[in-house]
């Protein structure tokens, strides 16, 4: 049986380092402040919002919310990221996705400072990454990272496979890994035979979106397996991999829910902290 990769338990070894990084910013008189962009009606977004929140207020750290109704115009909102970029009190700024449709999302990530964008989404921090810089990169993939790091799992040298090629998720976890030292494979839509680059993977990444789309015959015997995805079937939460068969064949896999999606939220406080101290 595979062993369990606890995002909980993962997130709570960050927290004690968060809180001392929190603390030196503090007596150094620099205060941190997120402010999240709420704009529409969708019901995630509210919640993830009210989350996030919650949150940053266990860190003692204030919330600015800014929320507009599902008809505000482009206008209003880049009116609005404008305000805060211009504002020093703000550290960084969380747009919460997907905008009403009306909207050009990209027109209005592209006005986000890149330095306050702590959701890693803008061009400037993508070349960054792509260039082996310094940034603020997405928080789901850093996430994959993390608990990589906490179970003391080392990519370098080895084989990794990302299954997505996303913005948000499956590009930038691969160059993380790349970042890491490992060979990395991204397979996608287009992609031959995944089945079998699948099982070529030491460290297999599933973020497809597709739920338990990856079975028990696509991970090489003690692979690690870390599941991105999310999604509600039959009543129940699963992830892009079929949890159950394929912890009987992999090394370590992470669980849907209490996996990477109990760390990505840690990696937006780590973000903003991250943000504040490149500030100071």
């Amino acid at each position: 049986m595979a062993q369990i990769l606890d995002g909980r338990e993962t997130a709570a070894a960050l927290e004690p380092v968060f809180r001392a990084r929190l603390a030196a910013l503090r007596e150094a008189g620099r205060e941190v402040t997120l402010a999240i962009v709420l704009a529409g009606d969708s019901r995630p977004s509210e919640m993830y919002a009210a989350f996030m929140q919650k949150q940053a207020a266990g860190y003692g750290i204030p919330v600015r919310l800014v929320r507009e109704p599902a008809d505000v115009t482009e206008a209003a909102l880049l009116a609005d990221i404008e305000t805060l970029n211009g504002d020093d009190a703000v550290t960084g700024i969380l747009l919460m996705m997907p905008l009403p449709a009306h909207i050009d999302a990209e027109r209005v990530v592209e006005a986000i400072d890149p330095d306050k964008d702590i959701d890693g989404l803008t061009t400037a921090n993508a070349g960054r990454l792509a260039a082996g810089k310094d940034g603020l990169f997405p928080c789901t993939p850093r996430a994959c990272m993390a608990i990589l790091r906490h179970y003391g799992i080392d990519p370098d040298g080895k084989r990794a496979v990302v299954l997505g090629r996303s913005n948000v998720v499956g590009g930038p976890a691969a160059q993380l890994l790349q970042r890491a030292n490992a060979t990395v494979t991204v397979c996608h839509s287009h992609t031959r035979d995944t089945a079998a680059l699948a099982r070529e993977a030491d460290i297999l990444v599933a973020a497809m979106g597709r739920p338990e789309t990856v079975t028990a015959d696509m991970v090489k015997p003690g692979a690690v397996v870390l599941d991105v995805g999310i999604s509600r079937v039959g009543g129940r939460t699963v992830g892009d991999v079929a949890y159950d068969e394929v912890a009987q064949v992999a090394g370590a896999v992470t669980p849907v829910p209490g996996g990477v999606g109990s760390v990505t939220t840690a990696m937006v406080i780590e973000s903003l902290i991250t943000a504040a101290e490149r500030r100071a």
